[in-house]
């Protein structure tokens, strides 16, 4: 594929987890998308959100397997299905492509352990974490695409796993407020110590429009493709005493305790992205809580 498609306008979908269970996927301790995956009854789901979301006017998918890591298929008792599911997701947004061919699958690879937080197991850990999804997905996608990454080191370690493929990828790091990723790090520190051949972009994904504002400049002077998958919760960062509740808790719906914001509907979230836009974000599209309407706002952009 054309490894300088994100410097020109391209919009992304929006967040088929949440899109899921408000379409009415049951929820299932923490399985959240990957149990549409998991029940047949669900696969048609899956497939008609995919296609909502492009007939919205997305150009590029995102693969259902932000919950189909490993760590997460054990915490749930259903590490078994582990190359089913991974394998489903590509088949289903395989399966969308035949339909629309001009559209790009990207291929979400999530944090390999918990969310919102730096990895910091051992690196050949996380390195065959990575790489045993990635190898189950490369038939079915176009490039790779870090989602929702907290730490430099994460993003190397990612890197390295994808290298036997030949694909590029976009990254995806993730800022739960102010400008430093939850490692510490800045992202002008991911940009310094990775290697570019293959980079398509870097964009922050699953950011509240006003966080991802603050780090505005920052990301206009990396020098390459940037953008944005914004969300509609209250906080990836719950307070007081946030000790990780978004990976410990057992609600099937992360809304519940991250909250949802009334406020940004489609127009809103458009204001915020002709704002990016303006400022030269180039990849553009949505995280959870957006819906194809929003897609269909942004879509209005090009």
């Amino acid at each position: 594929m054309d490894k300088n498609i994100f410097k020109s306008l391209k919009i992304l979908d929006g967040g088929m987890g949440q899109e899921l269970l408000a379409r009415g996927m049951k929820p299932n301790g923490t399985l959240w998308s990957t149990n549409a995956l998991l029940h047949e009854k669900y696969h048609k789901l899956v497939l008609d959100t995919h296609l909502d979301f492009i007939k919205a006017g997305a150009e590029i998918i995102v693969t259902t397997t932000f919950t189909t890591r490993k760590s997460r298929l054990r915490d749930n008792e259903v590490l078994d299905k582990y190359e089913y599911l991974n394998k489903k997701a590509g088949e289903i947004a395989l399966k969308v492509k035949k339909t629309f061919p001009n559209v790009l699958i990207a291929g979400g690879l999530p944090p390999q352990n918990l969310t919102y937080e730096a990895d910091d197991r051992e690196e050949n850990e996380i390195k065959e974490n990575f790489n045993s999804q990635a190898k189950i997905l490369n038939p079915y996608i176009d490039f790779f695409y870090f989602d929702v990454l907290s730490s430099v080191r994460e993003v190397k370690i990612a890197m390295e796993s994808i290298k036997e493929f030949n694909k590029p990828y976009l990254v995806g790091a993730h800022i739960s407020e102010g400008t430093n990723l939850p490692s510490g790090e800045k992202i002008t520190d991911l940009i310094k110590n990775i290697k570019h051949e293959n980079l398509l972009g870097l964009i922050l994904s699953c950011v509240s429009p006003e966080n991802y504002e603050l780090n505005l400049d920052e990301l206009k002077n990396l020098g390459i493709p940037f953008g944005f998958k914004l969300n509609a919760f209250v906080t990836t960062n719950p307070k007081p005493n946030y000790t990780g509740a978004y990976n410990n808790s057992k609600t099937g719906n992360p809304n519940e305790f991250l909250g949802v914001r009334k406020d940004l509907t489609p127009e809103k979230m458009y204001e915020f992205a002709k704002k990016f836009k303006d400022a030269g974000a180039t990849i553009i599209g949505g995280c959870c809580e957006t819906r194809p309407s929003h897609i269909k706002a942004f879509s209005k952009l090009k």
